[in-house]
């Protein structure tokens, strides 16, 4: 009896105590309050007026803090104020140790990007790191590391300007255990491979990817994917892949893509969805259908794009994947000797549902604009058309290709091989997101030498001025809850992607009657403009329009991360 009054008389003391409790925690002064703007919250619901408090790091209030003490107050009027943008592929793994501030990606409102498409930053071995020397070079980076673990340390140490996270991938795991070769693995080599990927797990990584056009990628069979993919399951992690074709065989590519998420009980993105090929062209309506149907029928797949219609990927990825077997080097060998160099070109004039042929998907030699090269001689032909070197170099576009990759195998390439209808009716999806599938980079330094797609620059502005305000084929609301919310769900980042009180501070600030991109393909270092104010864990690296060079980004770990 005694003990029930004891805790009745505490109850009564508590609620007593509640107002006062509750004054002291709202009188605690805010880091910054962002007032009069408009919120769009990432849900897709329409604006409303309020400020948004930030405490350490997080949103702590919204709504009228009017009288609300504060260190700093930004005036949003006439402003949008909405989450952060979500990547949900970038290629920042390199870059970002070259330039941790990542401009082209913070004009762009970015505050979070998710990386390791099929190859991943790690793991890694001696043998990956002499077959990549190259790329380590061409940006002066030592790999230091060999774990998810190491890498995810020495980017704390470093510091970033945005939050990253990272998949393992497919390819990484399989160049780990079997090389650059065209052949299957063992049981006990399969378990070396699930092993890898249980241990990147376990480092924070959210998922499993696949890169299935690029070599060694095409050489694994779906059931070696199921397995790994599977494996990531088991941590909470997701599948995620650049399907095995985009052209003539892009039905059957998701038809795969499906098969891995129910047989590895994990949810599916399809990364960059597309209808790559002027055969293809107006075939977008089929994808739509099928992913629609699919999703009717219970199964969890969701898509991104970067909304442009030229693509950008490894020039070698022109060359059948069976000329790829045993690494660049062979492959380089094989163009070389002129009987397989015959028989490569064979296959690439000859239209096959077979592996991704992308000679038959474009209009021409002219829809190929060289871009980044890794040889330094090559470094004049950056931003020209192959059509344009073959009559430089006096000859047939085919040969030239041979010619070019001999001299530099690891070069990207822009290709133009998609409609516009069919890149507006993908975007349309409620269940597609954005991605900006490039390195963050700058137009200053090593990375400013390079001639990227402009969506390395470009994407979300483009999206919010092109597709929003011009073409009006999508509302702001809903731009922004594919850019927010949609990503966050998928990465199951449940405290990031929506403004209210509780969640990390990513905010962008700006008016989206001027917001625009300026890069473009002829022109690409081209910072976007109009985010008046990026925020990233509620320190501005964004202020005015102007970088601030802070780098307070984090990086993200998935459901499976064991510390």
């Amino acid at each position: 009896m005694n003990v029930i009054k004891l805790n009745f008389a505490l109850a009564i003391s508590l609620l007593a105590a509640a107002p006062f409790i509750a004054a002291q925690t709202t009188t605690a002064a805010y880091d910054l309050v962002i007032t009069n703007g408009h919120i769009i919250d990432g849900t897709g619901s329409p604006w409303y007026s309020g400020d948004v408090g930030i405490r350490d790091g997080r949103v702590a209030a919204i709504g009228n803090l009017t009288t609300a003490p504060r260190k700093r107050t930004i005036d949003a009027a006439g402003k949008v104020v909405a989450p952060g943008f979500i990547d949900m592929l970038g290629q920042s793994e390199l870059s970002i140790l070259v330039e941790p501030r990542l401009p082209s990606k913070i004009f762009q409102g970015i505050t979070t990007e998710i990386t390791g498409e099929g190859g991943s930053i790690a793991p890694l071995n001696d043998a990956i790191i002499q077959t990549d020397h190259e790329g380590y070079e061409h940006y002066k980076i030592t790999p230091d590391w060999r774990t998810f673990r190491q890498y995810f340390a020495r980017l704390e140490k470093q510091g970033t300007g945005i939050n990253l996270a990272s998949y393992v991938g497919a390819t990484q795991v399989r160049r780990m255990v079997l090389g650059e070769d065209n052949k299957q693995p063992t049981p006990e080599q399969l378990d070396q491979m699930k092993a890898l990927v249980r241990e990147a797990m376990k480092d924070g990584t959210v998922g499993v990817s696949t890169a299935l056009e690029y070599a060694p990628a095409p050489y694994a069979k779906t059931e070696e994917l199921i397995a790994l993919a599977a494996e990531g399951g088991k941590f909470g992690g997701i599948y995620s892949t650049h399907m095995r074709n985009e052209s003539d065989s892009v039905l059957e590519a998701i038809d795969e893509a499906l098969r891995i998420g129910r047989e590895a009980h994990v949810p599916v993105e399809i990364w960059h969805i597309k209808v790559a090929g002027k055969n293809n062209w107006g075939r977008m309506p089929e994808v739509v259908a099928k992913i629609t149907a699919a999703r009717a029928a219970g199964a969890d797949i969701t898509a991104d794009t970067y909304a442009y219609t030229a693509w950008f990927n490894d020039f070698s990825a022109f060359v059948p994947s069976w000329a790829h077997d045993g690494g660049t080097p062979k492959l380089v060998e094989r163009l070389k000797d002129p009987a397989t160099r015959e028989r490569i070109r064979k296959d690439m004039l000859t239209p096959s549902k077979d592996w991704d042929n992308e000679w038959q998907e474009i209009p021409g030699p002219d829809a190929i604009m060289i871009g980044i090269v890794q040889n330094p001689k090559m470094l004049p032909l950056q931003g020209k058309r192959l059509s344009e070197i073959a009559k430089l170099w006096n000859k047939d576009p085919i040969d030239t290709l041979f010619d070019f990759l001999i001299d530099d195998p690891y070069a990207g390439v822009a290709v133009f091989g998609m409609s516009q209808p069919d890149v507006t009716l993908a975007l349309q999806q409620p269940w597609v997101s954005i991605d900006n599938d490039s390195s963050g980079t700058s137009p200053e330094g090593i990375l400013g030498q390079e001639h990227p797609h402009p969506r390395a620059y470009g994407t979300f502005p483009r999206i919010l001025r092109k597709y929003v305000r011009e073409d009006k084929v999508l509302t702001l609301e809903d731009a922004i809850r594919k850019m927010s919310a949609l990503p966050a769900q998928r990465l199951r980042l449940t405290d990031r992607g929506v403004l209210k009180a509780g969640m990390w501070a990513d905010i962008v600030i700006f008016d989206p009657a001027t917001v625009h991109d300026l890069a473009t393909f002829d022109n690409p270092n081209q910072l976007s403009e109009g985010m008046d104010y990026v925020l990233v864990n509620g320190v501005p690296v964004i202020d005015h329009g102007k970088m601030t060079g802070a780098l307070p980004g984090k990086v993200l770990r998935g459901a499976g991360y064991v510390p």
